[in-house]
């Protein structure tokens, strides 16, 4: 268990504190490309192309953005010290085929921090699509079904979600203040902000490496240099039940669970996000929870729905304190923080397959 003296007892404090219905009617939170911006990406996947660099080993020097490189810089800045989340409208994702939308999806990615592996096969840059799968297979993720996703923080410092076709119907997009949810509990349930910080446990969902406990220890909230961090999924909390060495769920932690995600989907705190065509969301896992609706697909292959998304490891990442993980990474800035160890990787070149972009050695 923390020590109390880690744990918050006052409200949260500053831009990171927001509240869904104040920001609906706002600008604040989108950057809409200009066409010159447009064009800066289409000059640096031409330059990126010409040098035949490939997509996993390219740089932020490697892709090049003469006015847009100080916009990706704010949003670092917003992700980290502000709100949390940036809303990128309308890159042109239909003039280009996969792979280039990919390397520009990279590109971007790559000005903000260092891309972590996805999962246990390595995958760098994923796919979120339905596959058939079922989330009641201990063995699927989330991004992996059309099934909906409640409330949730993925396992990176930063998450980049990027849409290249929508679906039939459904998948709404949500986002909510983590310190909005946090503040509200201490309002209104002062009693189970300490559980907030007590070690829970959380389902690898069949991709811990080889010898390696099938689920990982950790606390749902840390309060460390100044700032509040969150991980949350309660489906993982869930399913971690099923193995025998793991203590059962109280009834408080469950009156917990309840309460984070009442509030999280209350209108009051929550906003809905329009994720269209070529719309590109980043936000700060620490800081704000996301969710989407379940959906309807189109049978036709060519026009389901298609996501990519990024996890990254901000280089100018907080303070996290250790056991933040559930396993050693460093609670510092820049590569090691966060993701999934990658168990039997295959060097891969620059190509685009159902997995995705894997991490070379």
């Amino acid at each position: 268990m923390t020590s109390v003296v880690n744990v918050l007892r006052r409200p949260c404090t500053g831009p990171a504190v927001w509240a869904g219905p104040d920001l609906a009617d706002s600008e604040e939170w989108v950057l809409e490309l200009s066409p010159a911006q447009i064009d800066e990406l289409d000059a640096a996947l031409r330059a990126v192309r010409t040098r035949g660099l490939p997509l996993l080993k390219m740089t932020a020097d490697d892709f090049p953005l003469p006015t847009l490189a100080g916009e990706l810089e704010h949003i670092a800045d917003v992700l980290e010290n502000g709100r949390g989340f940036v809303l990128v409208k309308r890159i042109p994702v239909e003039r280009y085929s996969q792979a280039e939308v990919s390397t520009i999806f990279w590109g971007m990615g790559r000005h903000l921090g260092v891309p972590v592996s996805q999962n246990a096969s390595g995958h760098m840059l994923g796919h979120s699509r339905d596959t058939g799968r079922s989330l009641a297979d201990p063995g699927t993720r989330g991004y992996q079904t059309r099934a909906r996703l409640p409330f949730h923080t993925d396992g990176s410092d930063a998450l980049g979600l990027l849409c290249l076709r929508a679906a039939r119907s459904g998948a709404r997009t949500a986002v909510v203040s983590s310190s909005a949810v946090y503040n509200a509990i201490l309002a209104r349930r002062p009693d189970l902000l300490e559980r907030l910080y007590r070690t829970h446990f959380l389902d690898l969902r069949e991709e811990q490496a080889p010898g390696e406990r099938p689920y990982t220890a950790v606390p749902l909230a840390s309060w460390s240099e100044g700032r509040l961090s969150m991980r949350y999924n309660r489906c993982y909390l869930e399913s971690a039940q099923r193995f025998p060495d793991i203590p059962p769920l109280e009834p408080m932690d469950v009156e917990l669970f309840d309460l984070v995600d009442a509030l999280a989907e209350s209108p009051e705190l929550r906003l809905e996000v329009d994720f269209e065509v070529g719309d590109l969301l980043f936000l700060n896992n620490h800081a704000v929870l996301h969710s989407r609706t379940e959906y309807e697909d189109f049978t036709e292959p060519e026009l389901k729905r298609h996501v990519l998304r990024l996890w990254l490891a901000m280089r100018q990442g907080r303070g996290l304190p250790p056991g933040f993980w559930g396993h050693p990474h460093s609670t510092g800035g820049g590569p090691g923080r966060g993701g999934v160890a990658p168990r039997d990787v295959i060097a891969a070149q620059n190509s685009v397959g159902l997995g995705g972009f894997r991490r070379q050695r």
